[in-house]
C-alpha cells in the first residue's frame, strides 16, 4: 500500500472518529412512539424546592461546583414514560417531600412548542444562570428518571460507608463516601463526603425508628466528640437545608437505614401507596397500533409503560374487560370531563397480552396489550398517550386539577390551572 494511501485512510478513519465523539457529545432529543435509551440522558442531582404534581413538573436547584443556596430552582417535567423512584419503590410526585436530593436522567423537549416548562439554549448546561453555577439550568428538562438517593443506590448496587462521626448537642456531621456494596475496585475512585444530621433525622432497624439519643444510649454513638465507624454500610436520606459557617454545598441526612430489613420495609409501604395511586388514575400506556373497522370499531394495541409494582401488570389478562380514555403528555384525562373517566372511555376486551423478550428501555414495561372497543375516539391513535385500566379497579372520579374539561373551547393552553380554579369570593 503506498503511503498516499495509508494517509488518506488514517484521514478517513480520524474523521469518522471525531464525528462519532461528536454524534455522542450531542445532546437527545426524544421521538414520538420510541423509548429513549438512558445512555443517552444528561444526568444531574439537586434539590426538589417546587412540585406542580397534577401536571407532572415542578423545580430541581441543580448542583454546581460553586455556592449552592445560589442556584435558582431549574424547572423540569416528567416526560409521559418518565419515571419517578422514592425509597426504591415506585412513586408520583406528590410522594417526594420538597428538600430531597435527587438523581436525575433528562433529555431535551420532545417537541418545544408543547413543553410544560421553558425550554432552554441546547448548550445552556455549559452557561452560567444569572448569580447561578455553571450547569445548573440544563436545556436537559424532560426528566426520563427521577430517583431519592437510596433507589439510586439500589439500582446501582452502591451503599455508603460511614468513616467517622462528630457529635455534639443531638446534631453533627458524618464523613461517608458512596461505594459499590462489594467493595471498591481496583480502578475505583471513591470521595469522602462531609454531610451534616441533627435530632430531627430518622434512624431505621428493622421495625424500629431510632433516634440519635437511642444510639447513644446503646454506646454506639458517643454523647460528644468524635468516633471512627470503620465503614458501616448503610443506605442514607439526603436533603438539604442552609448550612453555618459559609460551607457552599453540604447536604444533610435525612434518614439512615441501618440494614436491610428497614429498608425493605419502606420500600413496601412506598409500593403500597403507589398502587392504591395508579389503580385510582389507570396504568398510562402508548398506543403502538389501531387496525380500523367498520362503525367505529376498532383493535388496539398499546405498550404500558414502566416501573409500576408487577401485581399492577398481573390484572391485565386475556379476556378481561378493560376502559381506555386519551390523555395529554401530563397524563391528564381529557375525555372525562366533569362526568368522570368511566362514563366517556372506550372499552372492549382485551384479546392478547404480550411479553417483550430481554430487558425492555427504561420506560416501557415491555408488556404489550392488545384489545377490541367498539368506540374508537381521537385520544385513541398511534404514537398517543392513553390511560387504560381492568373493569375490575376502582370507578372513581379525578379531582378537578387532574383532568382537562373536554369540548370545543379545549385549547393546548388549557394544560396548566389558571386563577380560575380558585373560588370566587
Amino acid at each position: 500500500m503506498d503511503m498516499n494511501r495509508v494517509i488518506l485512510l488514517l484521514t478517513l478513519t480520524s474523521l469518522l472518529y471525531a464525528h462519532a465523539t461528536a454524534a455522542a457529545d450531542e445532546p437527545f432529543r426524544p421521538e414520538a412512539g420510541k423509548f429513549p435509551p438512558l445512555e443517552k440522558a444528561y444526568s444531574y442531582r439537586g434539590e426538589l424546592v417546587f412540585v406542580d404534581h397534577a401536571n407532572r413538573r415542578g423545580s430541581i436547584r441543580v448542583q454546581g461546583n460553586g455556592v449552592f443556596r445560589r442556584n435558582e430552582p431549574h424547572p423540569f417535567a416528567m416526560l409521559p414514560y418518565g419515571m419517578v423512584r422514592y425509597h426504591g419503590a415506585p412513586a408520583d410526585l406528590r410522594d417526594i417531600p420538597l428538600g430531597t436530593v435527587l438523581h436525575v436522567r433528562a433529555f431535551l423537549p420532545p417537541d418545544p412548542k408543547i413543553s410544560a416548562v421553558p425550554v432552554l439554549p441546547v448548550d445552556s448546561k455549559d452557561k452560567r444562570s444569572s448569580y447561578g453555577d455553571i450547569g445548573s439550568a440544563p436545556a436537559e428538562n424532560h426528566v426520563l428518571l427521577l430517583e431519592d438517593e437510596p433507589s439510586r443506590c439500589q439500582r446501582e448496587g452502591l451503599v455508603w460507608k460511614l468513616k467517622e462521626l462528630e457529635l455534639k448537642n443531638n446534631e453533627g456531621t458524618i464523613v461517608a463516601s458512596r461505594e459499590p456494596k462489594a467493595g471498591p475496585g481496583g480502578d475505583s475512585k471513591v470521595s469522602e463526603e462531609t454531610l451534616s444530621f441533627d435530632a430531627a433525622t430518622r434512624i431505621w432497624r428493622g421495625r424500629e425508628c431510632l433516634e440519635i439519643s437511642d444510639l447513644i444510649a446503646e454506646g454506639a454513638w458517643p454523647a460528644s466528640g468524635k468516633k471512627l465507624l470503620n465503614g458501616q454500610a448503610v443506605l442514607l436520606g439526603i436533603t438539604w437545608k442552609p448550612t453555618l459557617g459559609g460551607v457552599f454545598t453540604r447536604f444533610h441526612i435525612s434518614d439512615i437505614w441501618l440494614d436491610d430489613a428497614s429498608m425493605q420495609r419502606a420500600a413496601k409501604n412506598q409500593t403500597e401507596t403507589h398502587k392504591a395511586f395508579i389503580r385510582s388514575r389507570w396504568m398510562p400506556a402508548w398506543v403502538d397500533a389501531v387496525e380500523y373497522g367498520k362503525f367505529g370499531r376498532a383493535t388496539v394495541t398499546a405498550t404500558l409503560f414502566g416501573g409500576m409494582d408487577v401485581s399492577l401488570y398481573d390484572d391485565y389478562k386475556k379476556n378481561r374487560r378493560v376502559l381506555v380514555n386519551g390523555v395529554e403528555n401530563t397524563l391528564k384525562h381529557t375525555e372525562g370531563g366533569t362526568s368522570g373517566p368511566t362514563q366517556m372511555a372506550s372499552q372492549g376486551s382485551i384479546l392478547d397480552v404480550t411479553q417483550a423478550t430481554g430487558e425492555p428501555p427504561l420506560g416501557s414495561s415491555g408488556i404489550q396489550v392488545r384489545f377490541e372497543t367498539d368506540l374508537i375516539t381521537e385520544g385513541i391513535r398511534p404514537t398517543r398517550i392513553i390511560r387504560i385500566r381492568p373493569a375490575s379497579w376502582p370507578d372513581v372520579h379525578m379531582p378537578r386539577e387532574e383532568y382537562l374539561n373536554s369540548g370545543g373551547t379545549f385549547s393546548h393552553e388549557d394544560r396548566f390551572p389558571t386563577p380560575d380554579i380558585f373560588p370566587k369570593y
